[in-house]
Order: structure tokens, then sequence, then C-alpha cells
């Protein structure tokens, strides 16, 4: 007994000498700052005596061994791990992960039906948050793709079986740019209550004015009444119809502007940014339109270059059809710590960067009045649902003037007029420039 009492101290003693730790991301992930959660398994120092209960598969366990299989580029393999981990029986926590990193394998793959498949499973049943998705490094390729947009649109219009929290954010920016809409839905909806009461007691008096007779109301009053109070109703409820209406258009600019911040860019130095890495930055003017249009505008600003890079101007140009094919841009995964940053890369941590003085210098230097389009299919998507809401024929030759907090400033159709830019933005220096931001 004393033997195996001291045996079994011994191992006890190993187990906390020799720690295995397995990290595993859990279900919510945050992709500015991934949070870990760590599981310990004591090994013995011998070799000859296994458990049995370490070589049985868990949902937990594919989602950690799928996570180590893509961190060192074997995406394939790390697909399958989580394709099994679904099998597993696993919880709401494995199942969401094992689906979000499922979707990041089928997108650094460019298979984006199948991504967008998976994220909606996610969203749907796993109550995976849309800004997630949105923010994640890893499925900028995606977001570069169709199904991106349709998943987004879907999480805008789904309420509460898809992208509730999406939704609920937009709405949230729609109150703070409209900060006065519920309050006028109130008067609207009130005043309409009133004249509806109103209403109800004014229809009884106007029967007794027709019929006449001893003490009978005067029947044009009355009329005049009734007339004004269903006037009223009327033209309240039109009024809470249009602000609708009008909070449906916000919120759908609001998501194209989502969009736009999303499209990637290739800068002078080959280095590949989303446009909302540039915020604060530069003013993105897009130029779209045929080759020969789009050569000429450029040259024109040309005279104006000084002028126009003092007010942060980024030329985007955009010619039609060159985007018949949605291109994707794949992340190295897996590529040595050395390449890495030698390596053209979108959506790298936004977070980082802004919060990095001396990093967000060096992207500022990196821009150059110029920059190229990425995924240009998604580029001639985004401005031809823009021109749409605008009320423009999709293809026109048309320019965008973007503000520095990424939203639009103003458009127009054909291209500009570099002179009359120059007199209306003010340089970056400027106070006018400061409260842009």
């Amino acid at each position: 007994m004393a033997v195996a009492a001291a045996l079994a101290l011994n191992h006890h003693l190993l187990c906390f000498s020799n720690p295995r730790t397995v990290a595993w991301i859990p279900a919510k992930l945050n992709p500015q700052k991934k949070a870990y959660l760590s599981f310990t398994f004591c090994t013995s120092s011998s070799s000859s005596s296994t458990s049995p209960e370490a070589n049985v598969q868990t949902a937990e366990s594919c989602v950690n061994l799928g996570l180590s299989l893509f961190s060192k580029g074997r995406v394939k393999d790390a697909l399958a791990q989580f394709e099994t981990a679904l099998t597993l029986d696993p919880n709401a926590m494995e199942a969401q992960a094992a689906l979000y990193n499922k979707a990041c394998c089928h997108a650094y793959k460019g298979e984006g039906k199948k991504a967008a498949d998976c994220l909606r499973t996610a969203l749907r049943e796993y109550n995976l948050k849309f800004g997630t998705i949105l923010n994640d490094p890893d499925l900028a390729s995606f977001r570069a793709l169709p199904e991106f947009k349709e998943l987004q649109e879907e999480a805008r219009l789904g309420g509460e079986n898809i992208g509730y929290s999406f939704q609920r954010d937009l709405k949230l920016i729609s109150e703070v740019q409209a900060p006065f809409r519920g309050v006028r839905r109130f008067f609207y909806v009130a005043f309409s209550a009133a004249a509806g009461i109103s209403t109800f007691f004014t229809i009884p008096r106007l029967f007794r004015a027709i019929k006449g007779g001893d003490g009978a109301p005067d029947i044009w009053e009355t009329a005049g009444n009734v007339a004004i109070n269903v006037g009223g109703i009327i033209v309240l409820v039109l009024l809470f119809f249009w602000d609708n209406k009008k909070e449906e258009e916000q919120l759908a600019q609001i998501s194209r502007d989502e969009t736009l911040s999303r499209l990637p860019l290739r800068l002078s130095t080959n280095r590949v940014v989303e446009l909302v890495q540039l915020r604060d930055t530069v003013r993105p003017v897009i130029l779209a339109g045929s080759k020969e249009t789009v050569s000429l505008a450029i040259k024109k600003a040309e005279r104006f270059r000084t002028e126009l890079l003092k007010r942060g101007v980024l030329l985007v140009p955009v010619i039609w059809g060159e985007g018949r094919a949605p291109q994707v841009q794949k992340k190295g995964f897996g590529s040595p710590s050395k390449t890495a940053a030698t390596l053209p890369s979108i959506g790298e941590d936004f977070k980082k960067r802004t919060e990095s003085i001396t990093a967000k210098s060096r992207l500022k230097a990196e821009v150059r009045y110029k920059a190229e389009v990425v995924s240009p299919a998604e580029w001639e998507r985004w401005i031809k649902d823009q021109q749409k809401s605008e009320g423009v024929t999709p293809g026109e030759d048309v320019y965008i003037i973007l503000r520095l907090d990424g939203r639009v400033r103003r458009s127009g159709k054909g291209m500009p007029d570099w002179q009359q830019i120059v007199k209306e933005l003010p340089p970056m220096e400027a106070l006018l420039s400061k409260l842009e931001r």
C-alpha cells in the first residue's frame, strides 16, 4: 500500500512538472484580439503508460488540431478536422468555433459559397456576431466575393434569425446620424391618436348636425372639424411611412459604406490594404469609367498634383469591364515569419495599426497619390449599387469623393473638375479636416 501510494504521489508530481497545454479558439472569436482557452493534460515521464482517454477524439480536440494545422498552412487537413468536430456532438461553443474556422478554410481556398453557408449556420444557430465577420483579417478574401454581399444583405434584413446584432448596430449608427427620428415618430403617433379620438367624438355630432333640429350643432363647423382631424391623420400617417422609408434608405447607405470600407486596394509599395485602414489618412477619389476617360482625367489631375496631395487626395481608378470575374486574394497562412513582412497582405490587424503611431506613419508614407484596385468586380458592383441609389444609370462614367472618415462626400456624372475640388477640399492640417475625421 505504501509503495502504491508513493508511486501515485510520484505520478501526481510528474503531472504538474511536465504539463502539455493545448490552445483552443473559443466560439466567440474576436478578430482584433483572439482569446484562447487552455486545457492542460498531465503526461507521465514514462512512455510505456498512456491513458486510453488521451486517444479519444472529441470536438474540442479536433478544433485544437485543426487550428494547429491551419496555422501551419495545411488548410485541407485543418478543414477535415473542423468537419470531424461537427460530427462529434459538439456543444454550442465548439460548433460555432468549428463552423467559423471551417469558413476561414473555405475562404482561403476561394470557395465563397461554402464559406457563406458555414457562416450563415453559425449566425442563425450559434449566435455568431456579424461584426466578427466584418473585422477578421482571415476573412478579407471572402469579403471581396459576391457571396459576402448576399450574406451582409441577409444580415441587414434578417432580424432575429440572422445577423440581429448587425442590424442593431446599423440602427444605432442611423440614430446617431438622425438623432431626432425617434422624437418625430413619437409626435406622429401621439398627434394621430389625438386626432383619432377627436374624430371619434366629432362624427356623432356631424350626424346630429345633418339631421338638424333643436340643439343640433352647426353643420359647417362640425364638418370642418372632422375634415381637419381626418386630414391631420392622413398627413401624419404619410409622414410616419416617409420617415420609415428614409430610415431604410439610410440603413442601406450605411451598409454600402461598410461594404466600401472593406474593398481592397494595392498601394504603390505593393501592399494590399482594405479601404478602412486608410481612414483619417486620405480622401479617396474614385474615378469609374472607360479606360480612355479615366486616363484623361488622371492626366488632367497632374496639373494639380501638389495641391491635391496637400488635401490628402488618393486617386482610385476603376475601369469598367476589368472585373469580369472576382479575383481572390489569398493570405499566406503558415508563411515563415521572416518572409511574412515582405508579402502583400489584405486586412492586417487594424486595431494594432491604429494604436501604433509608428505603424500608422509608415502606412501614411506608403500612400502615393494613386492606388490600384484589387478585386475590380467587387468595386464595380459597389459603384453600380451606389449609382442606383443616386438615380444614375449603372455603368455611366462617374466620380465619387470620400471623406476622411470613409463616408461618401459627394459624387457626380463624368469626371471631376480638379480646380473645383482643390477649392472645395481643405488642406489636411486645416481645422475643417480635423473635424471631418
